[in-house]
């Protein structure tokens, strides 16, 4: 059986007529423009005579379309290249979020909320720190700061708050001690070479009495006190805590600061007043 072979359809194509009148308008159109053109390089190459150095001019700025039209070529060829690595870099990490997690999640820790206010002393498990676990050397001035904080807040203080920076004067660290008194501690992270001297503590008594309204002032440094800056603070009341006494108050073998120090209150800020009058 012979199957016929698909007859082509018939496709009218438009045939297109001369005319007369559109070719001889192409014509005089082209004949204008190449006269404007011919009038125009007449015109530059007679300038060109006059003036010499146009042509210099004019070689510049062609060189200078050309190196500005390489450098835009270069930026959109480095903008392309930036869109596909971002275009790569957005759909690595879709996949990556679209694909399941290897590791098994693990379940929530139960966290149980423990007011220590209700438990007693014996209840309460509590290492404290010693000299070997805190190297005060080491640290910076501002671990310091909240190092001595720590030590407030562990032996029984509340209201404990770091405030030593720009504009302190004078405090790093206020606190009130179990007692009920307002300490107000400034921090000296000096080295063993750089002791405390008496213009330190002028300035810290000038305001740990009348601005900061301390009850106990205590200036805990790294190092150790001049003697005249041991005689200001003995005339002011402010109590000053070396290295060594620092390492005896943390391990437990010393005194806590509120404990030694002396009722001073307005008469603390009046000693400090005639104190700093003699130095």
């Amino acid at each position: 059986m012979t199957v016929p072979a698909p007859r082509t359809g018939f496709v009218k194509r438009r045939r297109y007529r001369f005319d007369l009148r559109s070719t001889a308008l192409f014509f005089v159109f082209l004949a204008v423009v190449v006269s404007v053109l011919g009038l125009a390089a007449r015109v530059a190459a007679g300038a060109l005579e006059r003036r010499p150095a146009w042509v210099f001019v004019l070689v510049l700025i062609g060189v200078a379309g050309c190196v500005g039209l390489r450098r835009r070529w270069r930026v959109a060829e480095v903008a392309r290249r930036a869109a596909a690595a971002l275009d790569e870099a957005a759909r690595e990490a879709a996949e990556q979020l679209e694909a399941p997690a290897d590791s098994p999640r693990q379940s929530p820790v139960e966290v149980t909320a423990v007011d220590y206010a209700d438990l007693t002393p014996e209840e309460v498990d509590y290492t404290p720190l010693t000299p070997q676990e805190v190297d005060y050397a080491a640290l910076t001035p501002q671990e310091f700061e909240e190092a001595i904080a720590a030590l407030c807040e562990r032996d029984g203080c509340s209201g404990v708050e770091v405030v030593g920076g720009a504009g302190d004067l004078g405090a790093d660290v206020v606190a009130v001690t179990p007692d009920g008194r307002r300490i107000v501690v400034q921090c000296k992270h000096y080295d063993e070479s750089h002791r405390v001297g008496s213009q330190d503590l002028q300035r810290f008594g000038g305001t740990c009495f009348t601005v900061h309204e301390a009850d106990v002032a205590v200036l805990v440094s790294t190092s150790d006190f001049t003697a005249p800056a041991l005689e200001y603070a003995e005339q002011c009341g402010i109590l000053c805590v070396n290295g060594e006494n620092l390492e005896a108050w943390t391990d437990g073998t010393g005194p806590r600061p509120w404990d030694v120090a002396p009722e001073t209150g307005t008469a603390g800020a009046a000693g400090c007043e005639t104190a700093g009058a003699g130095f």
